[in-house]
């Protein structure tokens, strides 16, 4: 990810229109924010799942991504899980390593890709 032509801007979240997006259970509601050039935009998102929410696909775009409630359980296709509490972050690249979200308790993610 480059980040270039981007002017210092603020956001108030709880003005982004969410979208909602079903999991193969529960749902994710994203508040997105596209910044920078139109031809290569970053996404900045702000996510929230639902408790006993599970990923519908797996995910191969590279993000950054920190979790700021509840807890995340993140499964690489090699079949390494991690879990996720407030304050901790992972990073990875577009197409290095498969990756699916699940969450008993809910989560709140701030996302960057």
């Amino acid at each position: 990810m480059q980040m270039s032509a981007i002017p210092f801007d603020t956001t108030d979240w709880s003005k982004v229109e969410p979208s909602r997006h079903a999991g193969d259970e529960g749902e994710a509601l994203w508040r997105t924010r596209h910044v920078g050039p139109a031809e290569n935009p970053i996404r900045v998102r702000m996510v929230e799942y639902s408790p006993g929410y599970v990923s519908d696909h797996w995910c191969q775009k590279g993000h950054v991504l920190l979790v700021l409630e509840g807890e995340l359980e993140t499964t690489l296709a090699d079949g390494r899980v991690f879990t996720l509490k407030p304050g901790m972050s992972y990073q990875v690249a577009d197409g290095a390593e498969p990756h699916r979200s699940r969450t008993a308790t809910g989560a709140k993610l701030f996302i960057v890709d």
